[in-house]
């Protein structure tokens, strides 16, 4: 040791001076802002802290269609990250990504890591998998509608908060009401394609398109002007007219009006919970959400949504290893149960909804259930099990605007619906062509 040098100043030289192991980096995308993007931020700070091989970066890349066709146009330039956040209506256009991505289950095989796809609840499970039960892109945050209740507003209007809501007869008595009572929204809505369309059908046992909604093959077509879907639409349509039904937009822009308390019911998602819970200043509640009665087979099961993390192509491999340590981290069953709990995301397996239960949080939270009972209490049907559609994210387009047509009273639903079918078909053709 050099004459002067303390030994302390030795040792911390000597530290530095020698090589430590870098980090592997594994870069995320994803579509979360506002309290969802915090709680994404605190999974990846988690798991960065939880090991020292691997360090996450996560990067929001705006809504589910400009993340999306971030990705898209990253893996063109050689750019794209390990991990994308896609939306399920992004699930058939990712299938057919051939050579961009790299399915979970040779993912984990090639990791050597402990994998069971047997672990996810059946309904999540099914939208991922081939159809021999392969599993293509990790769940992580999956939703189904249900019916928000501003108990306040109802109290207000003269209406026992605890009247049932079961049945889209019912909600429409409640609408008279509220709209008699003086209310300025008696109802509004996010997600119109996905809540009343999408889900409508799976609920009703009807179908959305031909071939299984999908699933059986690309020669699929739009059957969603059947006459259900078309019973359905009118009587928004009406509900519309007479100021009962207050359209707000086509993603979640109703959220706001109902957070602020402005709105008596919501039909959104049930990872509305989050932001409700933190922003509501009223009694609010949920509930299952309705259905028409007198459909034979009414109700069935919702069907998903939300988006699952696909691995794209290109990485090393251990970089692989470290994406597939932090997707089993992200379905562990601690980390799912905080999730669903703190969002109101389904706990996408078995375990994570096991130890909720166990945990007390559904007894200290009444009604937070009712998402995962109203997707697994029945078998799903060919009609129930989920949508797998080429450009469906554009075909959501189409339907959007011919509902807004509805909604302005410029078409009947059956007019609109049939428009938005002949439209949606042209899109699936093309799709057809290009994937043969």
């Amino acid at each position: 040791m050099k004459a002067g040098i303390s030994p302390i100043a030795f040792l911390c030289a000597l530290a530095a001076a020698t090589p430590v192991a870098a980090q592997t980096e594994i870069e995320f995308w994803h579509a979360f802002t506002g309290r969802l993007g915090e709680l994404v931020a605190e999974q990846v700070d988690s798991f960065n802290a939880s090991q020292s091989d691997y360090v996450v970066t996560a990067t929001h890349k705006g809504n589910y269609s400009e993340t999306l066709n971030a990705g898209i146009a990253a893996f063109r330039a050689g750019e794209q990250p390990d991990i994308l956040m896609v939306f399920e209506v992004g699930t058939a256009t990712m299938m057919a990504a051939q050579g961009a991505i790299v399915p979970v289950y040779q993912l984990m095989q090639d990791a050597g890591a402990d994998f069971d796809p047997d672990a996810f609840i059946g309904s999540v499970k099914g939208y991922y998998t081939t159809t021999d039960g392969q599993m293509l892109s990790m769940p992580f945050n999956s939703s189904t509608p249900v019916l928000w209740v501003n108990r306040d507003a109802l109290s207000a209007a003269g209406i026992d908060p605890d009247t049932d809501l079961s049945t889209w007869q019912q909600v429409g008595a409640v609408l008279d009401q509220l709209k008699e009572a003086g209310s300025d929204c008696p109802m509004t809505t996010a997600w119109q394609s996905w809540i009343h369309l999408e889900n409508l059908s799976a609920y009703h046992d009807v179908p959305f398109a031909t071939q299984d909604n999908g699933f059986a093959g690309l020669d699929t077509e739009l059957a969603f002007n059947g006459p259900v879907q078309v019973q359905h639409i009118q009587a928004m349509g009406d509900w519309a007219r007479d100021g009962k039904f207050i359209y707000a937009g086509r993603r979640n822009e109703g959220g706001a009006n109902f957070r602020a308390g402005e709105c008596a019911l919501f039909t959104e998602s049930s990872a509305g919970y989050a932001g409700i819970k933190s922003e509501a200043q009223f009694d609010f509640e949920v509930r299952p959400l309705p259905y028409w009665e007198g459909v034979e087979g009414a109700p069935r099961n919702t069907i998903i949504g939300g988006a699952s993390l696909w691995v794209m192509a290109g990485q090393t491999d251990e970089e692989y290893k470290g994406v597939a340590a932090f997707l089993n981290f992200l379905s562990s069953p601690e980390i799912q149960a905080k999730w669903h709990q703190d969002t109101g995301y389904l706990p996408i397996t078995k375990a994570a909804g096991d130890l909720t239960r166990e945990q007390g949080f559904y007894d200290a939270n009444p009604g937070t259930d009712i998402a995962v009972t109203q997707m697994t209490a029945k078998e799903p049907t060919a009609n129930s099990k989920g949508l797998r559609l080429g450009s469906f994210d554009q075909i959501r387009g189409i339907i959007d605007e011919e509902l807004e047509a509805v909604w302005a009273g410029d078409k009947d639903a059956q007019t609109a619906l049939n428009t938005a079918v002949e439209r949606g078909n042209q899109l699936l053709r093309r799709f057809e062509q290009a994937n043969r």
